[in-house]
């Protein structure tokens, strides 16, 4: 009995020996398999960063929809008034000219079809999201001249419009500021003072500092009005989806919702651009060629408008390619502080027509659309 139980005893270490050879080879496999998975799941951040992209598709505020420009498609998606979401393709043409390849020419030939096409499309939402609403048993209104003729020649009515546009931003923005600084220095400066150079450049720098705080009490007073906080909001959906589609993450409402509303290449950034650039053209204009004559001053700056714009589109692109580095990260910041005027947080629905205009002019060739 004593052998078999110490031969017993015996088996049993033997046996509890290997059990825990087994557990300790177990163990290290499982710390070994752990620590493999955790090596090829980590994060590339190099990979992740190529991963972002800069897209040359933009968009626009309409009334109740947006409207996406591609490199070869123009869309909108209204949502109608009763719910559904109503998508257009816009004739775009295929030919582009020679100029609209040059630099600081092209600027002003985007601006202006741009501009053409914007004013096509408002007209079109208003339109859109009035249909599918309920009859309130007024009957419908007959269509008055005017809009007869205005519907036979849509054409003239775009360029009218876009021009009438077009006078009143100058009106606003370029020429008022000049107005009120030559009628301010008839009174505190002689005429004889008036040609020296320094009071040339007091007096553009003064203009200049009236052109942005007309531009910013505009941005606020606009900003207040009831229906233009849904078109903010609309101008925020199509940020917040362009940056969705940047950072190759799926276009869902979800995904979008969690993006910024704040986008560097922006028309707000745009405009601020403007407003700068055209503080230095007129100062440097104003040294050669004088500046005591309003007729003078209101012609120069109607003429140097094209200059502008043309050198402010390529500083917006060059900052739009470049707005993660150096002195490019610093000129973004205005337009980004200004676009809290211009844009409002979208809810789901108005993403939703947000996707649908983007997802009509996304190209199928990825490269086709990189900034």
């Amino acid at each position: 009995m004593s052998e078999n139980t110490e031969n017993n005893e015996q088996v049993m270490t033997d046996i509890i020996a290997e059990v825990k050879d087994e557990e300790a080879i177990a163990t290290v496999e499982d710390n070994v398999s752990e620590q493999t998975v955790t090596v090829e799941t980590k994060p590339d951040e190099k990979t992740a960063k190529k991963e972002v992209k800069r897209t040359t598709i933009g968009g626009q505020a309409l009334i109740e929809g947006i409207m996406m420009c591609g490199p070869k498609r123009t869309a909108i998606a209204v949502r109608k008034g009763d719910g559904s979401i109503y998508i257009e393709e816009m004739k775009q043409s295929d030919r582009v000219s020679y100029f609209e390849k040059v630099p600081f020419v092209r600027g002003c030939i985007k601006f202006y079809k741009m501009l053409i096409t914007g004013t096509d499309a408002t007209m079109k939402s208003a339109d859109i999201s009035e249909q599918g609403k309920e009859d309130e048993g007024e009957g419908e209104k007959k269509e008055s001249k005017l809009d007869s003729f205005l519907g036979r020649h849509r054409n003239v009515m775009l360029t009218i419009s876009a021009i009438f546009g077009l006078v009143i931003s100058v009106g606003l923005f370029i020429l008022l500021p000049r107005l009120i600084v030559d009628l301010v220095t008839k009174f505190f400066f002689d005429e004889n003072a008036v040609d020296a150079l320094w009071v040339q450049l007091v007096r553009n720098c003064i203009e200049g500092v009236l052109r942005i705080i007309i531009f910013l009490l505009y941005l606020v007073f606009v900003s207040k009005l009831p229906d233009i906080k849904r078109v903010w909001q609309y101008h925020g959906a199509e940020h917040k989806t362009i940056a969705c589609y940047e950072a190759r993450e799926a276009l869902t409402v979800e995904n979008i919702m969690k993006q910024s509303r704040f986008h560097p290449r922006c028309g707000t950034a745009f405009m601020f651009i403007v407003l700068m650039i055209s503080i230095l053209i007129y100062t440097i204009a104003s040294v050669f060629i004088g500046d005591n004559n309003m007729l003078i001053n209101i012609g120069l700056r109607i003429v140097l408008i094209p200059v502008i714009c043309g050198i402010s589109y390529e500083i917006l692109r060059f900052v739009g390619r470049h707005c993660e580095k150096g002195i490019c990260k610093i000129l973004v910041k205005p337009g980004l502080w200004l676009q809290r005027f211009t844009t409002k947080e979208p809810d789901a629905k108005i993403c939703e027509v947000a996707i649908a205009a983007m997802q009509a002019v996304i190209p199928e060739n990825d490269n086709d659309d990189n900034w």
